[in-house]
């Protein structure tokens, strides 16, 4: 194998598939870059069995062959080469040797027959999105996948498609983000729990540009099919929470208010929270409302904080307590001026959402307040 090619187009290849390089495997071969030539085309592949990436890059192809080298030391050598023209090819000793202007590397490599083949799907149902849509749509609910392996199935988030609406629902247990977008072309209803952490990956591969990703779902497979770039990763198995019926109709007590404005009272209540000398315990802040104004206070060993805003206020009065952080993840997701916060009770969910979006709802479960 003998390939010359811009570093430019290998790093951003790289940039992508190194998101599959499997960090604790038992298997070397799963800690490689397989690289394989075709016409004038190298194919960059990278799987972890969860998740697998291919990149494909125009470069002139000397010599066809395969070869699976280290990943990391690979990528490393390369970033820091000059920006220029780079030659890659296997030695007579089969070494993968790397020659750029006056630097010269030489890696040892695995048997290219030995690394794993991305799994073949056939897909039963798709959709194609716009990169920037489906880009927002994950940053606006990533955040409250579960982290709790007990209950794998939420620490995915649901595909759904209903209604020709694409529905991305998160939920931990203690918090509820979804988001929807109607597609612009008619296609079949279906749902799919895909990993989060195969979703922020994808995340990050993803452009904020109206360029389409086409989408693929089978049994147990996902495709998310990009222009030279493709993922593949498992589903979770099991039965998602039917979100629609946990999440509040009617509400008791509702504030409006600039969202910038309550990010600050619970970015700067959250040091008197957070602060605790005992580690594992966690002090709620409490929220109260009365007419016209929020009260937001927090009290523990550490010391005593309050933040009061004048808002717009409708219904009841209302003391509840909330975990700060859940409040603030959904404040730094919403990119609306002001927002709604919908209350029930004081046992009861809370409800954020933007006022000018109705696509986007985000709902948290209160803690109880000590009396």
């Amino acid at each position: 194998m003998k390939i010359i090619c811009e570093k430019e187009k290998i790093i951003k290849a790289l940039n992508s598939v190194t998101k599959a390089v499997s960090s604790k495997t038992t298997m070397p071969i799963l800690e490689g870059i397989l690289i394989q030539t075709n016409n004038n085309e190298v194919k960059l592949t990278t799987y972890d069995l969860e998740i697998g990436i291919e990149y494909i890059i125009d470069c002139e192809v000397q010599e066809e062959g395969a070869i699976v080298v280290n990943a990391t030391m690979f990528s490393e050598i390369i970033r820091k080469l000059p920006n220029t023209e780079i030659t890659i090819y296997v030695n007579e000793n089969n070494l993968l040797v790397i020659e750029c202007e006056g630097s010269l590397y030489k890696l040892a490599t695995m048997n290219p027959s030995e690394f794993p083949e991305l799994p073949q799907i056939n897909i039963e149902n798709s959709i194609q999105i716009e990169q920037n849509i489906l880009k927002d749509m994950i940053r606006k609910t990533i955040f409250a996948v579960s982290n709790e392996e007990n209950r794998p199935i939420f620490t995915g988030c649901l595909f759904e498609i209903s209604n020709n609406k694409l529905n991305l629902v998160a939920v931990d247990g203690f918090r509820l983000a979804w988001k929807s977008k109607y597609l612009q072309s008619k296609v079949n209803d279906f749902s799919a729990v895909i990993p989060g952490r195969t979703l922020n990956e994808i995340n990050k591969i993803l452009v904020d540009s109206f360029e389409t990703l086409k989408i693929g779902v089978a049994k147990n497979q996902a495709l998310f099919e990009l222009e030279n770039c493709k993922i593949v990763t498992r589903l979770l198995d099991g039965e998602f929470l039917n979100y629609s019926s946990v999440i509040p109709e009617t509400w008791e007590t509702r504030i409006r208010v600039n969202k910038e404005n309550l990010q600050n009272c619970f970015e700067r209540i959250s040091l008197i929270s957070s602060s605790s000398m005992e580690k594992e315990k966690k002090y709620p802040v409490k929220v109260s409302i009365d007419i016209g104004k929020v009260i937001i206070s927090c009290t523990n060993q550490t010391g005593d904080a309050k933040e009061e805003m004048y808002v717009s206020t409708e219904g009841k009065n209302l003391e509840v307590g909330f975990n700060p952080k859940y409040f603030l993840d959904a404040c730094r997701s919403i990119d609306d001026e002001e927002i709604f916060v919908d209350f029930g009770t004081s046992i009861s969910p809370c409800i954020i959402r933007p006022v000018n979006d109705g696509d986007y709802i985000y709902m948290i479960l209160p803690i109880r307040m000590k009396e």
